[in-house]
C-alpha cells in the first residue's frame, strides 16, 4: 500500500465516476446527506486544482474538494470521502487537513466553513480550528444550500427558513484574519513583557 495525496488536475478526471458512487454508497449507508454532485462536477474539481485526491498507486482512495461562495468571501471543503476498504487508518483526516491548506493558500481571504452530521468530521474540523457556528454565520449563497437538496433531512432546513437543521454549522477564520490574530496575540504578550 502506497497512499499518495495529490492536488487534483486534469490527469484525475477519470476517476469523477468513481467518487460520485462513492459520495452516493455512503450517503445511503449513513442516511445523510453528501451534496450529490453529477461526474461533470466533479472531473472540473479535479482539472482546475480546487481538490485533494488520495491514491493508491492507480487505485482511487479518497477525496475532497473545495467550493468558492459570494466572491470568495466563503469556501467550504466538500465531499470528503474515503473508499470502504481505506478507512480507519487515518486518511480522511490527512485529505481533510490538505484540502484546508489548500483552501487557504488559494483563497487567503475566504472563511472556510462546513456542515455535518458526522462526529469524525466535526473532530477533525476541531483541530483544524474551526468553530460550531449558527447557519447564520455560514454564506448565504443559494448555490450552496441547493447541494442539500439531495439529503433527507432538506425538508427540516427549509421548514427552519435555512436556520437550522440536524447538521451542525462550523467555520474557520480566512489565512488572512488568522494571521492578523496571530501578530495581535503575539503584540500583546510583547507588551506584556
Amino acid at each position: 500500500m502506497d497512499i499518495q495525496l495529490h492536488i487534483g488536475n486534469e490527469d484525475h478526471a477519470i476517476y469523477a465516476e468513481e467518487i460520485c458512487a462513492e459520495i452516493e454508497k455512503s450517503a445511503k449507508v449513513r442516511g445523510t446527506g453528501i451534496a450529490k454532485r453529477e461526474p461533470e462536477y466533479i472531473r472540473q474539481k479535479l482539472k482546475n486544482g480546487n481538490s485533494i485526491i488520495a491514491l493508491d498507486g492507480d487505485h482511487f482512495v479518497g477525496f475532497c474538494y473545495i467550493e468558492i461562495f459570494q466572491g470568495k468571501k466563503y469556501v467550504s471543503n466538500s465531499g470528503l470521502i474515503v473508499k470502504d476498504t481505506y478507512r480507519k487508518m487515518g486518511i480522511a483526516k490527512k485529505i481533510k487537513y490538505r484540502v484546508f491548506e489548500l483552501a487557504r493558500d488559494k483563497f487567503p481571504q475566504a472563511r472556510i466553513f462546513g456542515i455535518t452530521t458526522s462526529l469524525a468530521v466535526m473532530k477533525i474540523n476541531s483541530e483544524l480550528g474551526y468553530k460550531p457556528v449558527t447557519y447564520s454565520e455560514l454564506t448565504q449563497d443559494d448555490e450552496f444550500w441547493k447541494g442539500c437538496k439531495s439529503c433527507p433531512n432538506y425538508d427540516i432546513l427549509m421548514r427552519n427558513d435555512r436556520k437550522m437543521c440536524l447538521c451542525t454549522g462550523m467555520l474557520a477564520a480566512s489565512k488572512i484574519e488568522q494571521i492578523n490574530k496571530e501578530l495581535i496575540d503575539k503584540k500583546s504578550k510583547e507588551d506584556e513583557e
